[in-house]
């Protein structure tokens, strides 16, 4: 097989959920034979005889280019991209098992937005570690893409990242569509931590939601995430530049603002007092903030940058701290020069 997407070919999707389902129909409105890949036969079976996916994009008609599976190589067989929307904790695990059914020269394409437990190892860097792929076969695609709104074919943006600027634009021209408009950047790093980071700080939004604040507590917690996260990301060698667009702004104001949002919703529980183990208990959606704090935390004690939003948000979450206790430490914090 080429290494090169080919117009109208076949795109393999990990996994059918929400995300996976929406993205979907992107592929198929620009041309694609969509083959999804799902955990349960009753899924599936939704997807190719009603033309649904009710656990996860309730009412919304799929496109007939899309079908589903729960067979690993029959999904995966002659698709020229493979595209992951998987819960980036269990990336490895996933991918271990259906790695060998790659084909060899597939362009595999990232939709997660998380960084690694332990290993503290952003999701291109898990996909090569377990396929051997080199950076121009890894791309990823981040932005301001509630996965609802996608699937209602609202008009939206995002950016595909690619060290390859060829295949970065031969996948924004596979997924084009009358609705999705994708843009290109060779910043993977910079769109990955921004799509992470961005979780974050939704969280740290929700809780001040929670809490009954308004407008301008929240407008300054966004604000202090994207200095936040820009400190991070630059100090692993981003472009500044990619933070000020879809993958970092973009994609941070749509996930602190809206009550679509899973991460802004979870923080929005932890400031009306529910514990963590509570509101996983609530629902099957992944929030993945609430899983990648830690991580990212980690990640910037190890290059030495403050970020105290990660460091109050996952106390939070690890229940040392109220949401109330975030809010007044954040205040309390010695006050310095707004570029520091």
């Amino acid at each position: 097989m080429s290494l090169e997407p080919t117009p109208h070919g076949k795109v393999a999707v990990f996994t059918a959920g929400s995300w996976g389902t929406a993205f979907s129909m992107v592929l198929a409105d620009a041309g694609n034979e969509v083959a999804m890949w799902a955990r349960r036969d009753e899924v599936a079976r939704a997807v190719n005889e009603q033309h649904e996916n009710p656990d996860y994009q309730p009412g919304v008609e799929l496109p007939p280019s899309v079908s589903a599976t729960t067979d690993v190589e029959k999904a995966l067989h002659g698709a020229d991209m493979v595209v992951l929307a998987t819960p980036s904790q269990s990336l490895r695990a996933g991918l271990t098992e259906w790695a060998p059914f790659i084909e060899k020269d597939a362009v595999i394409v990232s939709l997660m937005k998380g960084v690694e437990l332990g290993t503290l190892e952003r999701m291109s860097e898990v996909i090569a570690q377990v396929t051997g792929a080199g950076p121009e076969r890894i791309a990823v695609v981040s932005g301001p893409n509630l996965s609802p709104e996608i699937a209602r074919r609202e008009p939206a943006a995002s950016v595909v990242a690619c060290a390859e600027e060829s295949v970065a634009k031969l996948i924004q021209a596979r997924i084009h569509s009358p609705a999705f408009r994708p843009y290109t950047s060779t910043d993977v790093l910079g769109c990955e931590l921004g799509g992470a980071y961005k979780n974050v700080v939704a969280l740290a939004v929700g809780m001040a939601v929670g809490l009954g604040f308004g407008d301008n507590t929240t407008a300054s917690v966004i604000t202090r995430g994207l200095a936040e996260t820009a400190r991070l990301a630059t100090q692993l060698g981003a472009n500044p530049l990619t933070l000020m667009g879809l993958a970092g702004l973009g994609d941070l104001v749509a996930t602190c603002s809206s009550p679509l949002s899973r991460n802004r919703t979870f923080g929005e529980k932890l400031g009306r007092g529910m514990t963590t183990e509570e509101i996983y208990a609530s629902t099957r959606q992944v929030a993945e903030g609430a899983k990648s704090c830690s991580s990212l935390l980690a990640l910037a004690r190890s290059r030495g940058v403050d970020a105290p939003i990660a460091e109050h948000v996952e106390a939070v979450v690890a229940g040392r701290m109220t949401a109330q206790q975030m809010m007044d430490s954040f205040i309390a914090r010695d006050t310095k020069a707004e570029a520091d």
